[in-house]
């Protein structure tokens, strides 16, 4: 017998043509094709003309302007509040990108199908544990848990970062007190979209529905995968998931290139 392994990407492109983020914050990238780059190789390469490159072509690149939270990112404690772990013994700095653990970032995944739920529902700890329940599995610490939510198939649409429930305070919490220390979503946020808490503190004057998924990080340290892909592909678990962040010192958050690994046997 001999292992087959399998991979599921579960990351967004990082695109000019597909808005996956509000307009001012999308990214932009600027394509440089062969035969754009000749002058920076000849100032490079002293003595050097056009002629002698081959064809005339030197090197394709791209320059890009983004956030750190463009595209399938990884978001650290940092991003959230500048204090975490305040159950955990009291409140001690957050962690930035650079020092997530990273045996944080490659863990046995579980998912949860919350794709019936609503665009603005946030879901509660009840409902967390009723879909565990439904798909028999007992969360294990450092388990990396995905929410497929509907914004997953809203992406490349206009209304994709109003799409799909969020992850409140309590469901957070529920997560985090069984040893969970990395969880994603394949919505715009982990949080509700904001147009819907809005207008829930509008109507009600209460402030503490503010960021309440990610607050949950003030009282265990956490981090996030957002704008994951392609989570209907995946099982409820039985898979890793891959998701290493970019080393970006002292930063809130790195891009990663998240993937879903199945080890099957085969005879």
């Amino acid at each position: 017998m001999k292992p087959n392994r399998r991979f599921i990407d579960l990351s967004i492109y990082l695109e000019n043509d597909v808005l996956s983020d509000p307009p001012p914050l999308a990214p932009k990238i600027t394509y440089q094709k062969h035969a754009d780059t000749v002058g920076e190789f000849m100032a490079m390469l002293p003595g050097t003309k056009r002629e002698d490159f081959p064809d005339g072509e030197a090197a394709a690149a791209e320059w890009v302007t983004l956030t750190t939270h463009s595209g399938t990112h990884l978001d650290a404690p940092w991003h959230f509040h500048s204090t975490m772990d305040a159950s955990l013994g009291g409140p001690k700095a957050s962690a930035t990108i650079d020092e997530v653990p990273l045996e944080w970032c490659f863990q046995p995944g579980v998912k949860l199908d919350f794709r019936h739920f609503p665009d603005g529902y946030v879901a509660t700890a009840a409902d967390v544990e009723q879909e565990l329940a439904r798909i028999g599995h007992q969360l294990e610490p450092l388990d990396i848990v995905v929410v497929n939510t509907r914004a997953g198939s809203r992406y490349g649409h206009g209304d994709y970062v109003n799409a799909g429930c969020g992850m409140g305070y309590e469901a957070t919490m529920y997560l985090l007190e069984r040893g969970v220390r990395l969880t994603g979503t394949d919505a715009w946020s982990w949080d509700a979209p904001f147009s819907y808490t809005a207008k829930k503190i509008a109507e009600t004057g209460d402030v503490s529905l503010i960021w309440e998924g990610h607050k949950a990080g003030r009282d265990i340290g956490y981090c996030h995968l957002e704008k994951l892909h392609n989570l209907e592909a995946l099982p409820p678990h039985g898979f890793t998931i891959s998701c290493f962040p970019h080393k970006i010192r002292g930063a809130s958050a790195g891009w990663t290139r998240a993937v879903a690994i199945f080890d099957e046997v085969t005879i």
